[in-house]
Parts: C-alpha cells; structure tokens; sequence
C-alpha cells in the first residue's frame, strides 16, 4: 500500500528537501505552503521525483480555519496518514525589551499554535494508520531549534515558540506512542536555507548545517519501527562550543 505524508512549509528550504525525498520513494504527498506559485513549482518537482500522487493545498499557517483544511483535505484525498511533517515556521529577532508583542503573537500561531491542530485534527487518522501498521507505527516530525534548548540573545521570543513545540511533541509520545503515533522534534542551528539568510553577514551560509543533512535525518526516522521513541534531537554546527544557533 502507498504510504502518504503531509508536509507544511513544502515550497523551499527543509520541507521541500524532505518532500522531495519522500516523493522519490514513491509516496502520496499532501503539500501546505503561502506562496501558491512556488507551491505549485515544488508539486510539479515532486511528481517528476517520483511520487504516486501530490495535492496541493495553500494556507496561511497563521489561519486556523486553513491549518485544519490541510488535514482533511490529506483525509479525503488518501484516508490514510503514514508521516506529518510540521516544518512550516517563522523567525523574528529582536530582544525581550524591545520585541513588539504583536509578533511574539504571530510566532505562536504559526510555530505553536498550527503544528497542535495539525496534531489534534489528524489524530484519529494517525491512529487509525498506525493500527493498520503496528510494526512501523506512523511519525510525527517537527522542526524546532536549537534556540529552544539553550537560550541565544535576541532570539527569546522565536526560542520559547520552538521550546513550547519540542515540550508538545515529548507530550504526544507520552500520551500516543502506546497507540503507535510517534514524534520527535528536530532542533538544529542554523541551517542553509532562506529563513538564515538574516544573518548572513556574520555566519557564512558554507558554515551552516546543511538542508540534506536534515533530509537524512528525517528519512531514517521515518524507517524506524514502533519500538522506539526519539522526542529530540539537536543539530549544532561544527566548529562552535554546541550551545548557540
């Protein structure tokens, strides 16, 4: 049987790395994403990798109404789901004095707020896909930061969205993993992707972690069985002490 995956934040960066991974094996993918025109781009990519089928779903990951659209649209389309893939986020700087809270509330939506409907919404389906795999379970794969396991200046508000997604995904797997949902938060630094090109100037883009690495990473924790539960992982940079972005 197709296996199926949804991926948010599918048009560039990691989620289109994993995307295209997945679609190279075959898999039926549901792909969320704002910019329409660059979503459409990565689903015509996706097909010409390999997957068996891709629908594509545009939403504003900061409209709710639109985050559970994105679930039943994947459940009407395949009525299975084998892996979500919560890696659509966005990153504002700036120091606690000075961060405008209407942004802290932004954050929260689209980095906290769309990965728990994403997550409530599709839970009967989860596991109901994963009754129907014991032995392989399904998967649930968040990004999260490096920035929510050690505190960096001017990166308060982003770190303690992603802190809250990495305390939500070891929550999932206290409250599903009997059920054979499975969830692990990837927490790197920075990776080499759009999102990082802020800082550009002080951290070169050949010294960040790459988006293929993460790609692997994910691919070999969406093989595991349903034995083993992984809630995190940090990613640091070579050459730094390991505590920083």
């Amino acid at each position: 049987m197709t296996r199926s995956a949804l991926v948010t934040g599918a048009s560039r960066g990691i989620g289109r790395g994993i995307a295209l991974r997945l679609a190279a094996g075959g898999w039926g993918l549901t792909v969320a994403a704002r910019d329409v025109d660059r979503l459409e781009a990565t689903a015509d990519e996706l097909r010409g990798a390999g997957a068996s089928e891709v629908l594509v779903v545009p939403a504003d990951m900061a409209d709710s109404a639109a985050v559970e659209a994105i679930v039943d649209s994947h459940a009407e389309r395949y009525g299975a789901l084998n892996a979500a893939i919560l890696n659509a986020g966005m990153g504002v700087s700036g120091s606690i004095a000075e961060m405008p809270l209407r942004r802290l509330d932004k954050m929260v939506a689209v980095n906290l707020k769309a990965p728990m409907a994403i997550v409530q919404r599709a839970l009967p389906l989860l596991r109901a896909t994963a009754a129907a795999d014991p032995e392989r379970g399904v998967k649930v794969l968040a990004l999260a930061s490096i920035t929510g396991v050690y505190s960096e200046p001017g990166l308060a508000a982003y770190g303690a969205t992603k802190a809250a997604l990495l305390s939500m995904i070891k929550t999932l797997n206290v409250e599903e993993s009997g059920r054979g949902v499975l969830a692990t938060a990837i927490a790197p630094g920075y990776v080499d992707t759009d999102m990082s090109g802020w800082v550009h100037d002080r951290i070169p883009p050949d010294s960040m972690i790459t988006v293929d690495d993460i790609v692997e990473l994910a691919a070999a924790l969406l093989k595991m069985s349903s034995k083993s539960v992984i809630s995190g992982l940090v990613i640091a940079r070579a050459g730094i002490d390991g505590y920083r972005a």
